[in-house]
């Protein structure tokens, strides 16, 4: 799970990769048997979780290098939108995702609805945060969630690696602009002069 503190890093981290021109990939990774069990609930009244974790995820939606998730097991709260967040997604048979706000009295924010409803379908979305219903490995290949449903964590990492390798082999000058603008026309916020400038450079 996700404390407070934990949540500051992770923006330091997306702050310091964006400022370092090197960093083309950023894999995001989860340690143990699951990916991550979302926000600490304990710290719930300490501060506004909702709007941190829609911050969190926005920058890492919005960040400058190509972003993949590994999960190799549960996705479950905010977790759920910090991998919806990234720009690709592999999963190993392990992976399930549930979303329990709406079962604890918590009104998703406004950056995770939006993502759920852009990238998996109102119906889905309404499956995973209205119903609560828990999605094992392949209902989120089917509901494309995830990218790529791996035979095992071994094979999992092999992907990774192979997804990374893929991703650095090209020409960053295109690559990292055109990430920002398939995000832009997917929330309807195209930047029309920024891409004519990239597409000229």
């Amino acid at each position: 799970r996700l404390a407070v503190e934990d949540l500051g890093t992770l923006g330091r981290t997306i702050e310091a990769v964006n400022a370092d021109e090197t960093v083309r990939v950023l894999v995001l990774a989860g340690e143990g048997k699951h990916f991550c069990s979302g926000f600490d609930l304990g710290a719930l009244g300490a501060i506004d979780a909702g709007a941190r974790f829609g911050e969190l995820a926005d920058a890492l939606e919005a960040a400058r290098p190509i972003t993949i998730a590994r999960l190799h097991g549960g996705v479950y709260g905010g977790a759920a939108d910090l991998a919806l967040a990234c720009d690709f997604r592999l999963g190993a048979p392990a992976v399930e995702m549930f979303v329990p706000a709406a079962r604890i009295g918590l009104h998703f924010y406004a950056g995770g609805l939006q993502r759920f409803v852009n990238r998996l379908g109102l119906a889905t979305a309404k499956q995973v945060l209205l119903a609560g219903r828990t999605m094992d490995a392949s209902a989120l290949l089917a509901c494309r969630y995830l990218d790529q449903l791996l035979p095992d964590v071994d094979t999992l990492d092999a992907a990774v690696a192979a997804l990374t390798q893929e991703l650095l082999g090209m020409a960053p000058l295109a690559l990292l602009p055109m990430k920002q603008h398939l995000n832009g026309i997917a929330a309807g916020r195209l930047d029309d002069k920024q891409l004519a400038a990239d597409i000229l450079r």
